[in-house]
């Protein structure tokens, strides 16, 4: 029997304007007014393809998060910057976030598959329910939709984009000139779905992809967002503080794999790490305190109050959290609100050192030391079942993601535990997922108990 290839780390680059921690805009080494500024972001995706990564990733949300008095905020919607960026690269792959709440499987659809063809074959999509009642309000809702139903919508949003990208068999196209034919029509079906949120004929205005169907990502944590992860996600960006905590993600989302007929390699577990580098660990570590001083206190303190559903606005900087709700009364990201609660009150955190903890990476891990004891975190991790590989989101742009690159990377290569070329061309195979067949079946929609809202 052929040998089984050695496991491999998967990593993603994190594209955030100018770097993950909330005071980047403000270091000397940053760039904040290239934040619309096309070939910066073709410089940083080029840099990513050059240490071979998996993937470069954007998130998105569907009004101005935060307050941009303090903070670089906004910019490219990610369909739009991604597309420029296929012609700027080759091989790495291009995730885009896009909600299900406020948008259309079949615009959805056809904008990733569109993505697909453009770049050959890297598209991914990180599939977000929304989390904020700012988004609702630029939707014409005065508030969110619940997050069970959120979930519930979500599910046949899925349903329906998978239906449409199969509605185009792989060999339809057949172009045959003398016979004036340039499809065969059997091959391409409407999909007649109605389902409780979505009336969707079909087919596709846009041929079978290269992959078939991008690559599916998730980045939820709750309840809801670890089975919905189970049945529909390639890839899953998480947030865990300690290993024992990503241990139990871990081991408890592979788990849930088996009643959806799926494996448990069929899903790739990525959580986050901002990676703070230093020639020394003290050199690290200082870097660290210069971004935390440069921290504006008003805008870690709402940031704040949007993660716990909670206004700690006008409370003392020194002091502790308030009483805060009951986890299900949360509408917003359950996840992140149970990871910083649990984070403050696991090390009796005050304010003031709970935004200075959060602002690298929002409730993602930051680790602060030299490359080599990046990796040997990052190795870790990966060896002792806690993570397939990593969400890297560097504490500011450029300067952060050239040393992971030039330092880390050389160091996981050397380990045997990262790719030294790539062997393939689509982001599947980078990830070493399978090309999904072409199924001509409606989508099994799911049809929530509840009435939407």
């Amino acid at each position: 029997m052929p040998a089984t290839p050695p496991r491999r780390l998967h990593l993603n680059a994190f594209l955030m304007n100018a770097g993950h921690h909330d005071a980047a805009w403000r270091h000397p080494a940053t760039t904040p007014e290239r934040v619309t500024d096309l070939a910066y972001f073709q410089e940083l995706a080029r840099t990513a393809e050059r240490g071979l990564l998996d993937s470069v990733f954007l998130a998105d949300g569907l009004a101005l998060w935060g307050n941009v008095r303090y903070n670089a905020l906004g910019g490219f919607e990610p369909l739009t910057l991604l597309s420029a960026l296929a012609t700027a690269t080759e091989r790495i792959g291009l995730i885009a976030t896009v909600s299900t709440t406020f948008n259309e499987p079949f615009s959805t659809a056809r904008a990733f598959a569109s993505l697909d063809h453009l770049s050959g074959g890297r598209a991914g999509w990180n599939i977000v329910t929304s989390g904020t009642v700012d988004e609702a309000r630029n939707f014409g809702r005065d508030e969110h939709l619940e997050h069970g139903l959120r979930y519930d919508r979500a599910r046949e949003f899925v349903d329906v984009a998978v239906a449409l990208w199969d509605s185009w068999d792989d060999d339809a196209i057949v172009l045959d000139r003398a016979r004036g034919i340039y499809a065969d029509t059997d091959k391409v079906r409407p999909i007649d779905h109605r389902g409780t949120y979505f009336g969707v004929r079909g087919p596709l205005n846009v041929p079978r992809s290269p992959q078939g169907h991008p690559l599916l990502v998730q980045a939820g944590s709750s309840e809801d967002g670890k089975e919905f992860a189970a049945r529909y996600a390639e890839a899953v960006f998480t947030a865990q503080q300690t290993l024992a905590d990503a241990q139990t993600f871990y081991k408890d989302l592979k788990s849930r794999l088996a009643r959806y007929g799926r494996a448990a390699d069929e899903v790739r577990i990525l959580p986050g790490i901002c990676p703070v580098i230093g020639s020394t660990e003290a050199e690290a570590r200082a870097l660290e305190q210069e971004l935390t001083d440069l921290q504006v206190p008003e805008y870690g303190l709402a940031q704040l109050s949007g993660m716990l559903g909670t206004d700690v606005t006008g409370l003392p900087l020194d002091g502790p959290l308030p009483e805060l709700p009951d986890e299900r009364d949360i509408n917003g990201n359950r996840s992140r609100f149970t990871l910083v609660a649990d984070l403050a009150r696991r090390e009796g955190l005050t304010l003031r050192q709970l935004i200075a903890r959060l602002g690298g990476g929002r409730g993602h891990r930051v680790v602060a030391g030299t490359a080599e004891q990046i990796a040997d975190q990052l190795q870790e991790w990966f060896t002792q079942g806690a993570a397939d590989g990593f969400n890297i989101m560097p504490p500011y742009f450029p300067g952060g993601l050239d040393h992971f690159v030039d330092q880390v990377v050389p160091l996981l290569q050397a380990r045997g535990l990262f790719r030294t070329e790539y062997t393939g061309r689509t982001l599947r195979e980078h990830y070493g997922l399978p090309r999904p067949a072409s199924r001509p079946v409606r989508p099994a929609s799911a049809v929530p108990a509840r009435e939407p809202a």
